[in-house]
């Protein structure tokens, strides 16, 4: 009796009356959408021989009786949500031939039982959670043909001798486990293998050359392991691949292959339609000889060594779909005839040095769906025909120096979602058409000579999730229907000269994802910028009386306005329920505040004063921070009054805000200078560095975002102040930290005041005096230079660096002349891992996804950085767990540190070119992928 129900839409359970059936012997009620468990009294039938239950929902556990049925030679239960261990009673089924359980939720090992399936040819338990070691029992069942472990966590090697102890194996499917040792040679013996994967594991060794012996081979995986030792004889195994003129599939990705890769690749089968060997270190001409391999469809030689030009030979591949030969030192043009590939939707040639046009006949590429050939040297215009290509889905044209206007046929676009052209020379306006783009959801046109205003247009974007517009020369106005993007999630509009009220809807609500520094004509408080002009409306046909009424009137509030700002004067903080005022305060209300000035509220202290915590109300709603000046610490007395008159103009969201000062006498007849700031909740930078207990360190994003911030403060003090201001104290302690961990540059607790109390020690561009601090301080000052911006750059380097190493510029390490500079230009990139703050390494450890060494090694080694890491000195343990975007930005960041904190003052980096770079980091690091990473060849 058999029962057919496959495929047929049934929902619900399986009926529990199936065990009135006992002569059933054929149960098929595959792809429903049966839920709940399997029944057990599916026992009492024991003549059934076939069970078959895959693709529905059935949850639960295998049942273990199912071990009791001996006539069951067919047994499928994939694709379900099953759960709990396999059962070891399953190693009773002494005829079971088909065997598969694979994509359930099924955890624990594989039964030592199992071994005993003698008539065992098909066994799949691939994509669950399974772990532990394989029973070496399994191996010894020579009926096997059909073998599949794929993507569990299993752990162990591959048994030597699997060849000669499975002489029948047609299928092995290792890969995405956690495999080690080497591949055994004695595969060759199963000469009937015509698919074999082992990827995603920790392999290491070479391919054995007696693969060549597999002559009905169709499909080999060896990808993302440690395979090959970056030597010349890496690559010898392929030309024994000769031989099997089957093979269609070849994946070699992202192993340590080493030397060259010879014309012997004219050997391979003809069949061939995958050839992928990126993510190596092949050196080498590509070779012309690809030619011969005319059925590849996808051809992938990216992230290697590669030199010279691009085969002009590959233009004969005429069924090639993608082409990837990004990350090489590839030379020379773009051959034309790559629009001979009629067939191809992806070329990514990105991160070579390539030079030349962008060859127009890409154009006739009508299929094609994404464009990457950014970071390379190319020039000329960008042509009409390749940017006009209506299937493009992605485009990605950024950092070569292309020039000319962007073409109108960009408005033929219609289904791309994501546009690059950053970091090119183009000009003249951004057209109108960008609007016609109706599914573009990321678009980059920053570092371009644009100019201007931004097109209105952009409001018919719906779908628009990250612009950016930077460094540019537009003009005008922000349109206020970008307001209507509901979608938007990142708003670059900085260095431009737009100028007029910033909108505050939208996106514009979210000020941690705008950024509009660098626009100096720009106003609204709310973005801390400077207030906007009140315009004056004219009103016509109004009568005399009118405005003789309105004239009275601003009389009369201006006398009023008058009387109550010298009453205030005269009247203490306390009757007032706001902080938000600029008079000057008395010292009774200061004294009051704090307490008497009490230990109980001391924050910090100084040379040049002491800083306390001041409440104003007993609801705690009015708290500052006061800081008492040390009159008798030479020349504090002016350097109070200049402090007053360069921080009293200043308004930005990263420096902490001046509220009013006390010009007074205390209670014993002495002079009384203070300042009174606002307040800030988390202390310091130096505090969360360094504190004793890290369970309350920071995170990677919210280092990021401290040091995008402290980039900011400076970036506005050097360039957006009149005069500009030399902070000259950067560090740590000096950077403070809101409810919301965003960082305010001060100068208050330990640091030094503003001094002007000599003319020598007084720049034009800045009010600050000299030195700093021991360690943060630029070692020019040490000669006696004068304050600059540069020297800012460097205290900001130094400060970069210990936040991401957790190493102070004075730890006792450093002696000898090694310096944290060093210390870190000596670890980046090979040891990376071995410098990152304990604290910061233990957060990312726990919280990020696994990624694999060979995605760890091509970022270590950098986009255009050929040199190889030091591998033996790499943590892959700890690397193993991270994401590869982590390590690129914590390494691009490091990079930012150490280019600030050069010895010679002119090597440095402008804080203009910090806060652009520094954002490009950050804006990569959440997802909006300026130069995204490319996807598994």
């Amino acid at each position: 009796m058999s029962i057919n129900l496959g495929n047929n839409n049934f929902y619900g359970k399986i009926p529990q009356q199936v065990d009135r059936l006992f002569r059933l012997r054929h149960l098929n009620l595959s792809v429903n959408r049966l839920q709940g468990s399997i029944p057990v009294n599916l026992t009492s039938c024991l003549e059934l021989s076939h069970i078959n239950l895959t693709s529905n929902r059935l949850t639960g556990t295998i049942p273990p009786d199912l071990g009791s049925l001996l006539k069951l030679v067919y047994l499928h239960l994939d694709k379900n949500k099953l759960t709990g261990a396999i059962p070891p009673s399953l190693g009773n089924l002494s005829s079971i031939g088909f065997l598969c359980l694979a994509y359930n939720n099924l955890v624990g090992n594989i039964p030592e039982e199992m071994g005993r399936l003698g008539s065992l040819y098909h066994l799949n338990v691939g994509s669950n959670n399974l772990s532990g070691m394989i029973p070496p029992s399994i191996f010894n069942i020579s009926s096997m043909k059909s073998f599949s472990l794929v993507n569990n966590k299993f752990k162990g090697s591959i048994p030597p001798a699997i060849g000669f102890n499975m002489p029948n194996l047609q299928e092995l499917y290792f890969g995405a486990n956690e495999l080690s040792g080497q591949i055994p040679p004695s595969l060759s013996n199963a000469s009937q293998i015509y698919a074999l994967d082992v990827g995603d594991n920790n392999l290491v060794g070479q391919v054995p050359n007696s693969f060549g012996d597999l002559s009905a081979l169709w499909s080999l995986d060896v990808s993302n392991n440690f395979l090959g030792s970056i030597s010349a004889k890496d690559l010898d195994f392929v030309t024994s691949l000769a031989n099997c003129s089957n093979l269609e599939i070849l994946d070699m990705t992202s192993n340590d292959f080493g030397g060259v890769l010879s014309n012997s690749v004219a050997n391979l089968s003809t069949q061939m339609t995958q050839f992928f060997f990126g993510g190596n270190f092949i050196s080498g001409m590509i070779p012309e000889t690809l030619e011969n391999l005319n059925n590849l469809i996808a051809l992938s030689l990216a992230d290697n060594l590669f030199s010279g030009t691009i085969p002009t030979s590959i233009s004969k591949l005429q069924k090639l779909q993608g082409l990837h030969l990004a990350g090489n030192s590839l030379s020379g043009r773009i051959p034309s005839s790559i629009g001979n590939l009629t067939q191809l939707y992806r070329l990514d040639l990105s991160e070579n040095d390539l030079v030349g046009n962008i060859p127009k006949s890409i154009g006739n590429c009508q299929h094609m769906q994404e464009i990457i050939i950014s970071q390379n040297k190319l020039t000329g215009n960008i042509p009409p025909e390749v940017i006009g290509l209506s299937s493009l889905l992605f485009l990605r044209l950024s950092g070569n120096s292309l020039t000319g206007s962007l073409p109108m046929e960009v408005g033929k676009l219609k289904n791309i979602y994501s546009l690059g052209i950053s970091e090119n020379n183009l000009t003249g306006k951004i057209p109108e058409v960008i609007g016609d783009c109706m599914s573009l959801e990321h678009l980059y046109l920053q570092g371009n000579l644009f100019q201007g205003m931004i097109p209105s247009s952009l409001a018919s974007l719906k779908g628009l999730q990250n612009l950016d517009l930077s460094l540019n020369n537009l003009s005008g106005q922000i349109p206020k229907v970008i307001q209507r993007l509901t979608f938007l999630l990142c708003l670059n509009l900085s260095f431009n000269n737009l100028e007029g009220e910033v909108p505050k809807e939208g996106i514009f609500r979210n000020r941690s994802a705008i950024f509009l520094v660098g626009n100096t004509k720009l106003c609204g408080t709310e973005f801390w910028l400077p207030a906007c002009a009140i315009k004056k409306k004219r009103k016509f046909k109004l009568q005399f009386i009118i405005l003789m009424v309105v004239g009275w009137s601003l009389l009369f509030a201006a006398f009023l306005n008058l009387y109550w700002r010298r009453k205030i004067r005269k009247n203490s903080l306390a009757g007032d329920s706001s902080i938000k005022f600029h008079s000057k305060v008395s010292y009774e209300t200061l004294h009051k505040a704090t307490g008497g000035f009490s230990l109980s509220t001391l924050i910090g202290s100084g040379g040049f004063g002491s800083v306390y915590k001041g409440i104003f109300d007993q609801e705690e709603k009015n708290v500052v921070a006061i800081k008492v000046i040390n009159l008798q610490q030479r020349g504090a007395s002016k350097s109070f009054t200049a402090e007053c008159n360069a921080l009293k103009n200043v308004r930005h969201r990263n420096l902490v805000k001046i509220f009013t000062c006390c010009s007074s006498i205390d209670y014993n007849g002495n002079e009384f200078r203070a300042l009174v700031f606002e307040y800030m909740s988390n202390g310091s930078l130096e505090e969360w560095l360094h504190r004793e207990n890290q369970s309350m360190s920071l995170t990677l994003l919210q280092r990021m975002n401290i040091v995008v911030d402290v980039a900011s403060a400076l970036c506005y003090l050097h360039d957006h102040c009149e005069p500009p201001i030399i902070h000259c104290d950067i560090k740590p302690s000096n950077v403070l930290l809101d409810d919301d961990i965003v960082a305010r540059v001060a100068d208050f607790g330990i640091a030094r005041l503003i001094s002007t109390t000599t003319e020598s020690s007084q720049t034009q561009s800045s009010t600050i005096g000299i030195k700093g601090t021991i360690g943060y301080a630029a070692p020019e000052y040490a000669s006696g230079a004068e304050a600059s911006k540069q020297g800012d750059v460097y205290s900001f380097g130094i400060l970069v660096l210990e936040m991401f190493t957790g190493r102070k510029p004075t730890d006792e390490i450093f002696k000898d002349g090694l310096k944290l500079h060093d210390f870190v230009k000596m670890a980046i990139p090979g040891r990376l891992v071995q410098i990152v703050a304990p604290a910061l390494l233990s957060a990312l450890e726990e919280a990020a996804p696994a990624t694999t060494r060979n995605e760890v090694n091509y970022m270590l080694r950098g986009h255009n950085n050929k040199t190889e890491p030091d591998e033996e000195n790499i943590n892959y343990e700890n690397l193993s767990k991270m994401n590869t975007q982590v390590w690129k930005c914590i390494h691009s960041i490091l990079q930012i540190g150490l280019a600030c904190s050069k010895e010679s003052l002119k090597d440095r980096m402008s804080m203009k070119d910090v806060v652009w770079d520094l954002h490009r980091i950050k804006i990569a690091y959440n997802g909006a992928v300026i130069h995204p990473q490319r996807p598994r060849s």
